[in-house]
This record gives structure tokens, sequence and C-alpha cells, in this order.
């Protein structure tokens, strides 16, 4: 009888040691992915904002007159030398434009996302893919820093964008599911304008 009570006291502990390493093994797992989402959050953020930096950065280069046509919370549209020296196309002017539309505008996706898209003299149009895009907000301030809807005294340009996971994962150690974001926010100072 004794053996029988011995045997079943230690498959209880072994069971509970079991239990425990398994249970730490999926929160090991679950950290892991949460991580690994993470880290594509702002990955997919700093490939955003480098190509908006580097656009914004121009407005106004190798044009003499006011550089910016629209300026609004969803939209910019301007005037630049987007090409650098030495390559094909440098000393032209271009219409660059940056509109923010909502991903089932563009294919009838996910309504939560939005894409960015960059249209360069009204023919060449770049749809990225929208990286988890679900936000994005122009801002537009004067020499002081204060906001202005006058395009001639815009001096610094903001951007602000929210990036969502593009992968919906549920992990049952953290909740709500999927609440992890990334928010990017850039001021840009082209120096033509």
């Amino acid at each position: 009888m004794q053996t029988i009570l011995d045997l079943l006291g230690s498959f209880f502990i072994g069971g509970i040691l079991l239990l425990m390493i398994m249970n730490f093994n999926l929160y090991t797992l679950s950290t892991s992915i949460s991580s690994d989402k993470e880290l594509v959050l702002q990955q997919n953020a700093k490939t955003i904002a480098e190509i908006v930096s580097r656009d914004l950065r121009k407005i106004g280069y190798n044009y003499t007159g006011s550089a910016i046509i629209t300026a609004d919370s969803n939209k910019i549209k301007y005037y630049a030398d987007m090409q650098a020296p030495g390559t094909a196309g440098h000393g032209v002017i271009d219409v660059v434009e940056y509109v923010v539309v909502s991903a089932d505008e563009k294919s009838g996706g996910d309504s939560t996302n939005v894409n960015l898209v960059r249209i360069m003299n009204s023919v060449d149009t770049l749809y990225g893919p929208h990286l988890g895009l679900t936000k994005f907000k122009f801002s537009y301030f004067d020499r002081y820093g204060v906001t202005t809807a006058i395009k001639d005294s815009i001096k610094y340009v903001k951007a602000e964008f929210w990036v969502h996971p593009t992968i919906k994962f549920k992990n049952v150690f953290i909740t709500p599911v999927d609440s992890t974001f990334t928010y990017w926010e850039l001021t840009i100072s082209p120096r033509n304008i």
C-alpha cells in the first residue's frame, strides 16, 4: 500500500513539474513571437520613414517659385528635382504627390489599413505594400514652429504614422490580441523652401 501511495505522489509531483516546464516553454515561445512581431513593426516603420524623409527633404530642390502646391493632413503635392546629379532626368522639375488612401480604395483590402501612394509627374504611381500602415497624417509649421495652412510660410513638414501587425497572432499570455503597434513621427525642414 505504501508503494502505491509513493508512486501516486511521484506521478503527481512529476505531472506538476511537467506542466510547469510546458508552461514555461509556451511562455518563452510566445515572448519570442511577440519580440519578432515588434521587430517587424519597427522595420516596416523605418522603411516608410526612410522613403518619406528622402522625398520630403527635396521639396523645392532646383525650383525657384513657391514649391508646395497642396498641403493638407492626408496629401502633399510639391515641385522638386528628384533625380540625383549625374543621373538621367536631373535638372528636370518633377511634381511629386503623396496621398493617403484606404486599402479598400486600392484593392478591396482590410479597411483598417491605408496605403501611402506616391505619384510623380501624374504618371509614375507607386503603390507600396501597406506594411501594416493604419494611419498617416501630415502637419505643417512655419519658421516659429506654429501650425500653418499658408503654403508660402511652411518651413517644416511633420509626418506621423501608426503601423500595426500585418499578421494577426493570438498571444495567450498578453491581452488584448495584437495590441502591439509602432508610432513614428518625423519633422523635416527642407532646405529649399
